[in-house]
């Protein structure tokens, strides 16, 4: 039953956000209502896919920091320039179990700058070193935790001691 009410709360959330676009209340107010219908199940179902991306994806992860928050699905990144508090997809990703790297704690700015990007499929890349260098999702939380950031749901099995 309680996966039921995640699902129905999901959509809720998502017509929620799909409807308060500027762009449908736009096409709303002149009229045209199936139109603005249409594009709202639209995004609805987009963002539906992202949250399924987020799920299944073994490198899927939303990353927060001064610059905006942003959800990494492989090949795709959906973006905003609002912390995650404002950014309802993003929250629900997070609370459907993606991990989570808050980095607006972390102050070495050089440090995270030349941290490797996380690859897109899973996979590292640890022998090949620049600014195309990739890792894992697990190595990349071991680096940005110790610049400080904050994680939540992190995916690392746990460690007994």
């Amino acid at each position: 039953m309680e996966g039921i009410l995640m699902q129905t709360g999901v959509l809720r959330v998502l017509r929620a956000i799909a409807a308060s676009w500027w762009r449908h209340k736009e096409l709303r107010r002149t009229g045209q209502t199936g139109q603005a219908q249409r594009l709202e199940r639209e995004t609805v179902l987009r963002d539906l896919g992202y949250l399924k991306q987020a799920a299944l994806l073994p490198n899927a992860h939303v990353i927060c920091g001064e610059g905006g928050t942003f959800i990494h699905l492989g090949w795709t990144t959906v973006s905003t320039f609002a912390p995650i508090e404002r950014f309802p997809l993003a929250t629900l990703a997070v609370a459907r179990g993606t991990p989570f790297i808050d980095i607006r704690p972390v102050t070495n700015v050089i440090a995270f700058a030349n941290l490797p990007r996380v690859a897109r499929d899973g996979s590292g890349d640890p022998d090949h070193s620049g600014a195309s260098r990739s890792v894992s999702l697990i190595a990349y939380i071991e680096m940005v935790e110790a610049l400080g950031a904050r994680i939540t749901n992190d995916p690392r099995p746990l460690q007994s001691t």
